[in-house]
């Protein structure tokens, strides 16, 4: 099996989770054997997730807002690149839950499972209501002094306050900026090198996601479908209109949003930009790494469009740091599927949170296959849904994460076109003649 490309593999995996799933429910085999000896292995991919979630926003983070370079960069160039890329990503979010609100997949499943999911999550629940209690009793501007830790080290134990390490992270990339450059480097060294290391945990992670994922589904299917194998299918139903809802979400960033963008700042086709990131995008595609692809959307668009090498190496190394478009669309889908499928209610005020929540974990979201659903758990815990509901939506992730990666590679290289036609750059409908085939 360690032959077939990842995606492949966990493809296989899921199907054979489904089959064993399954069967074990038609012959009757013991409950016991999966919940005991098949489940865990599932339980300690998520733990995995959960574990690097804090040291790969810092690091990755830090890191990110080091490699501005100086101060001054943020009063124009800097400035615009980043309020775009926030907005881009806020309206990606809003697009997802307004999406999900109108299909509801997690509502496609009957009462009766959505019920019997609730209870296999039930501490988490009573956790989920206390949460919800305390934003009800706080006062309005009780998010913003949430933000501010008063002790960092004890914020960095608790992904529920992940907001706190985000908010530590960028007051301490632009102290980096601000001071001499021989006395930040040993600092943005550590940092870059643990920024590495990190990702590498995050690759040997994603290597135990076919396990994971056949462990999840398998003990899933079990423990909700009990002897009705029907709730299997109502199951995969519920899922199949999850995965619809971030595509339909993907698809109005990367035919609406973008070319209503390019329309309003730029002289340029949309359609052609199209055609010529289209070698970005598939690999993209392929690898599910923003960062991977990095190297070939540099070079489509400097010699395709023309963007020079200092706005380029500016803006979309930041993007492949902080815009995470797609990302952060299917992080507001997925966590609104999941609170519908446990019968949870979402308050306007828990969406907005979602909104806030994912925008700040995009930016702190490496660019690498995985990190997305690391993100999630984020996102999950602020809002105080269960975390373990991950199980839910862990099946179809990697090819989600395919399709989320080509919208954020789209909206880098969206964006960096967009700032160097507002600085004069571009000449009017420049597209230059460049082979289509990745180099």
């Amino acid at each position: 099996m360690k032959k077939f490309p990842l995606h492949v593999r966990i493809i296989i995996a899921l199907l054979l989770g489904l089959v064993f799933g399954i069967m074990s429910i038609n012959f009757g085999w013991p409950a016991n054997i999966t919940i005991h000896y098949i489940k865990p292995f599932g339980t300690i991919f998520v733990n995995a997730l959960k574990m690097i979630a804090v040291p790969l926003v810092l690091a990755s983070l830090i890191v990110g807002m080091a490699n501005l370079g100086d101060i001054s960069k943020f009063s124009r160039i800097g400035g615009k690149t980043i309020g775009i890329y926030l907005f881009t990503t806020v309206i990606a979010i809003s697009i997802g839950l307004v999406a999900v609100n109108i299909i509801q997949p997690g509502k496609k499943l009957p009462q009766s499972t959505r019920e019997d999911l609730m209870a296999a999550y039930s501490s988490s629940a009573e956790n989920s209501q206390s949460v919800a209690q305390r934003v009800i009793d706080s006062g309005p501007l009780q998010p913003i002094v949430d933000m501010v830790p008063e002790n960092i080290v004890k914020a960095a134990t608790d992904n529920g306050s992940m907001l706190q390490v985000v908010f530590f992270a960028i007051i301490v990339g632009m102290a980096l900026l601000q001071i001499p450059k021989e006395k930040g480097e040993p600092v943005v060294k550590f940092f870059d090198g643990l920024n590495d290391v990190i990702i590498k945990i995050v690759y040997y992670i994603m290597l135990l996601a076919p396990y994971g994922v056949f462990a999840l589904i398998a003990s899933l299917i079990v423990e909700i479908a009990g002897t009705d194998p029907s709730r299997a299918f109502q199951l995969l139903y519920a899922l199949m209109w999850y995965v619809i809802t971030i595509l339909i979400g993907l698809g109005v960033m990367i035919y609406i949003v973008y070319p209503l963008l390019f329309r309003i700042f730029t002289k340029i086709s949309y359609f052609q930009f199209f055609k010529s990131i289209r070698p970005a995008q598939l690999l993209a595609f392929s690898t599910s790494s923003s960062s991977a692809t990095l190297p070939v959307t540099m070079e489509r668009i400097e010699k395709k469009l023309g963007v020079s090498e200092k706005i380029s190496s500016f803006v979309l190394p930041l993007g492949a740091t902080i815009n995470m478009d797609g990302t952060s669309l299917y992080q507001g889908v997925a966590a609104v599927f999941i609170a519908q499928a446990l019968g949870l209610d979402l308050s306007l005020g828990s969406q907005l949170m979602i909104v806030l929540t994912a925008t700040l974990a995009s930016i702190g979201s490496a660019g690498v296959p995985g990190a997305g659903m690391v993100m999630l758990v984020i996102v999950l815990e602020s809002i105080g849904i269960p975390v373990a509901g991950i199980a839910l939506i862990v099946a179809p992730d990697r090819i989600l994460d395919m399709c989320r990666t080509v919208v954020n590679v789209t909206g880098d290289a969206t964006v960096a076109v967009i700032v160097a036609s507002t600085e004069g750059e571009l000449p009017d409908g420049l597209i230059r003649n460049l082979p289509d085939e990745i180099s």
